[in-house]
């Protein structure tokens, strides 16, 4: 069950970040991929600089979506090199 929670929450982060950053979107599978890297991504960043959202599904939610749009910033960098 909570893997099943895992790809809902990273597919509506990376759906987010999609909005966010005002992309065209990943496709289904791609925004899940995007979000799921991005909550690594988040936790990562949060745990480093020890920030804490206080757990729950939307501090998970706000955790994987700034990551996720971290990533994609990144990668549009990347792209654009």
């Amino acid at each position: 069950m909570n893997f099943l929670w895992f790809l809902l929450i990273g597919l509506a982060a990376g759906w987010l970040a999609g909005q966010l950053m005002r992309g065209d979107g990943f496709g289904l599978v791609g925004d899940i991929v995007v979000g799921v890297v991005g909550a690594l991504l988040g936790g990562f960043l949060f745990t480093t600089f020890g920030v804490s959202t206080g757990g729950g599904l939307l501090g998970s939610l706000i955790v994987a979506t700034i990551g996720a749009v971290v990533l994609l910033f990144g990668l549009r960098l990347i792209k654009s090199a």
